[in-house]
């Protein structure tokens, strides 16, 4: 792949708080209608990462470029990368007491009508008429939440998706058909960042980057990068520093 199908470029990016440093140079070009995967243990900085490229309050890199879409989004707030096409779904979906779903799924949409949000429910596997008028609150268990997060997203028509942790506190079912709207997804050629700690999601990408301690140590093939989760490390040179992480 070349430059030219990137949708995304990160440009040696620096981030620390106060003496931590916790990116230390990420350099990354992100292909555009692609799946890919960034993995690593705890602490690699992965979430840091995405939360830099969403541009979330507290995360602008000290050093570095973020290009999207051949524009540079470094500085901008983070309302401005989403109106752009560049989107997050958390690791730990949100809760809004009293907003309902069709309200929640349709503040960012393109289309406002309600068959849009009926639409997006189905897509992720939940019956609009079962939860269009419920709230987004603690009556929706986890794996609700997060599939009706998706919804809205799919809602907005990005141009980009950076997913954390997909899989984390849903259940089998609920991974399905995540999996399922991420060949949806792909199909529309829209890219996808995957976070993970997990070789079953990691199976679901097209590529891949190693990060440990706020680098890339390797990039490439599922079948090469999924060595790291048979080995829990690979061979390499890289130490970390004394009292981080």
């Amino acid at each position: 792949m070349d430059n030219e199908k990137s949708i995304l470029t990160l440009s040696d990016l620096y981030y620390s708080v106060r003496d931590n440093s916790i990116l230390r140079g990420i350099s990354v070009d992100i292909w555009k209608g692609y799946i890919h995967a960034i993995v690593g243990p705890n602490g690699a900085g992965k979430s840091t990462l995405v939360s830099c490229i969403m541009g979330l309050p507290g995360y602008q890199v000290q050093k570095g470029k973020i290009i999207f879409d051949g524009e540079d989004i470094t500085t901008l707030p983070v309302y401005e990368r989403a109106r752009r096409g560049l989107t997050l779904a958390w690791q730990e979906p949100a809760r809004f007491e009293g907003l309902k779903v069709r309200n929640f799924i349709l503040v960012g949409a393109k289309n406002k009508c309600h068959k849009k949000a009926e639409e997006v429910l189905n897509l992720v596997g939940l019956e609009p008429k079962k939860y269009l008028d419920r709230a987004v609150d603690r009556t929706l268990s986890g794996g609700e939440r997060k599939r009706i997060e998706l919804a809205s997203i799919i809602a907005m028509e990005p141009k980009l998706i950076l997913l954390d942790e997909p899989d984390s506190g849903i259940d089998v079912e609920a991974l399905e058909k995540i999996f399922e709207l991420l060949d949806l997804l792909k199909k529309q050629g829209i890219t996808v960042v995957l976070i993970t700690h997990s070789p079953v999601v990691l199976e679901r990408a097209d590529h891949a980057f190693l990060m440990c301690c706020g680098r890339i140590l390797d990039k490439g093939s599922i079948a090469r990068i999924s060595e790291y989760f048979k080995n829990k490390c690979i061979p390499c040179d890289h130490k970390v520093p004394l009292g981080e992480f």
